[in-house]
C-alpha cells in the first residue's frame, strides 16, 4: 500500500480483556461502552499486540492493525520507528480495576533479553505457567488517572518500613525486623523482602494474623485499610504485607505516575489510561494465585526506596497541553484540552477521546470520534487539525 492510498485517520475497533479483576461498569459510566453480558471489563486495548489487536476499516474492509502495519510498515510507523523497533513499540489501554492486580516487577531490557533467550533455550512453552519471559523486551508503564486511582509504587524508605512493622509487632517477624534495623542497606532490604516472600506454615499464619488484627484496629489509616481490603480478595497471601513495604498512593483524576523497570508495584482500584512498551514480561511478588519465581524476581528487583517526590510524574506544560515525559523512547503521552490544535506526526499515533467529541481534519479528509473512541494516525499523515470538545489523549513514540 502506498502513502497515496492510505487514509490519514483510521477509526479503531478495540478488544476488551475480561480479566476477573476488571470493573463491571467503568467503561459504560465513562464512555457509554455497553456491557450486555455484565462480565468484568478490565482493559480496552489500543494497538497491534498479538494477544489483543485492534481492527481498523480501510477501503470498506475490517482488518487487524498488525496486518496493515505489516503491509506498509514505513508509511504506518515511519522509517525511523521501523529501523529502531520493527513494529508498533507501545500498547495503549484503558484499565479498569475493581479488584487489586498482582504485585509486579518488570525486567529491564537487558534482563528481558537474557531471560527470554535462556527460557527459549530451555524449550519452556510461551504459555507455560512457569514461563517468566514472553518476549525480549522491557515493560515500562505510565498510568494517567481518570478516576481516583489507588496503587502501590516502589519501596518505602527503610525507616518507614521498620516503623510500620514495629507497630504491627508480629512475634514471628521480630528477628527479621531486627535484622533489617541492623542493616538498612539495599542488601538488607532484599533479605527482608526475600524472607517475607518465602514465609510458610505456622510462622506465616502467625505473622498474617498479627497483621490483620492490627489492621482491623486502624482502619482510619489508608495503609491498614488497604491491608484489610486486600485480605478479603487474597486471603492468606504474603502480598498482604505489601502496603507496609511499598508506597501507597491514590492518584486524583488528571494525575499520572511512571513505573520503571525493576520497581515493585500494584494497581489496586480505579480507572485510568495506561501506556507501556509492547511487552508481556511480568514477574509476580504476591496478591496472586499464579506462579512466583522468587529467585528471578529478586534478580530483577532494585531494593531501594522510591522518594515521595518521585512517585507522581509532573507534566511539562505547553500552554494548556500536558506532556508527560518518560525516560524511554518506546512511548510518548500527552493530554490536549478542548479547543483547536494543529499537530504533526513524528511517528504513528493513537488519539483517544476522553470526555467529548473530536474532529480530525486534513484537507477534505475528516474523522469524528465520540468519547471512548480512538483513531490510529499513520506516521505518513504529517500535519493535521484536531478540534476537540473535551480532553484528548495522544500516544506515540520517540524515534
Amino acid at each position: 500500500m502506498s502513502c497515496r492510498d492510505l487514509p490519514s485517520f483510521l477509526l479503531m475497533h478495540n478488544p476488551i480483556q475480561g480479566y476477573d479483576w476488571g470493573s463491571h461498569d467503568a467503561l459504560t459510566r465513562l464512555f457509554d461502552i455497553p456491557n450486555p453480558d455484565g462480565k468484568p471489563q478490565a482493559e480496552l486495548w489500543m494497538g497491534a499486540h498479538p494477544n489483543g489487536c485492534s481492527e481498523v476499516t480501510i477501503a470498506g474492509c475490517a482488518q487487524k492493525l498488525s496486518a496493515l502495519i505489516e503491509a506498509a510498515p514505513a508509511a504506518l510507523l515511519g522509517e525511523a520507528t521501523v529501523a529502531r523497533f520493527a513494529s508498533l513499540p507501545f500498547l495503549f489501554k484503558v484499565l479498569c480495576a475493581e479488584k487489586a492486580l498482582s504485585i509486579q516487577v518488570h525486567p529491564s531490557k537487558a534482563q528481558a533479553e537474557v531471560g527470554f533467550a535462556k527460557e527459549e533455550a530451555a524449550s519452556i512453552p510461551l504459555k507455560a505457567a512457569n514461563r517468566n519471559y514472553k518476549d525480549p523486551n522491557h515493560k515500562p508503564e505510565l498510568v494517567f488517572a481518570l478516576t481516583p486511582y489507588q496503587a502501590m509504587n516502589g519501596f518505602r524508605a527503610i525507616p518507614a518500613i521498620l516503623a510500620l512493622f514495629e507497630r504491627v509487632n508480629a512475634s514471628a517477624l521480630r528477628e527479621l525486623t531486627a535484622a533489617l534495623a541492623a542493616d538498612q542497606t539495599e542488601a538488607g532490604l532484599q533479605h527482608f523482602f526475600h524472607q517475607l516472600l518465602v514465609l510458610e506454615g505456622a510462622r506465616k499464619e502467625e505473622a498474617l494474623a498479627a497483621l490483620l488484627a492490627y489492621a482491623a484496629a486502624h482502619q482510619d489509616e489508608e495503609t491498614f485499610a488497604l491491608v484489610t481490603s486486600l485480605a478479603a480478595q487474597y486471603p492468606g497471601d504474603v502480598g498482604l504485607f505489601s502496603p507496609l513495604l511499598l508506597n501507597v498512593v491514590t492518584l486524583q483524576p488528571g494525575q499520572a505516575m511512571y513505573l520503571d523497570a525493576c520497581t515493585p508495584h500494584a494497581y489496586v482500584r480505579g480507572t485510568g489510561l495506561e501506556i507501556m512498551a509492547n511487552s508481556d514480561n511480568v514477574l509476580r511478588a504476591g496478591l496472586t494465585p499464579k506462579y512466583i519465581d522468587v529467585a528471578e524476581l529478586l534478580d530483577c528487583t532494585r531494593c531501594v526506596a522510591k522518594p515521595d517526590d518521585l512517585i507522581l510524574l509532573a507534566p511539562r506544560t505547553e500552554g494548556a497541553v500536558q506532556h508527560f515525559d518518560v525516560p524511554v523512547p518506546d512511548f510518548t503521552f500527552s493530554v490536549y484540552p478542548a479547543g483547536e490544535h494543529v499537530l504533526t506526526t513524528a511517528s504513528a499515533e493513537i488519539l483517544f477521546a476522553i470526555d467529548g467529541d473530536v474532529l480530525l481534519k486534513q484537507g477534505d479528509e475528516t474523522l469524528r470520534l465520540v468519547k471512548g473512541q480512538s483513531a490510529f494516525i499513520p506516521a505518513a499523515t504529517g500535519h493535521y487539525q484536531l478540534q476537540a470538545e473535551g480532553r484528548v489523549a495522544r500516544a506515540g513514540n520517540r524515534c
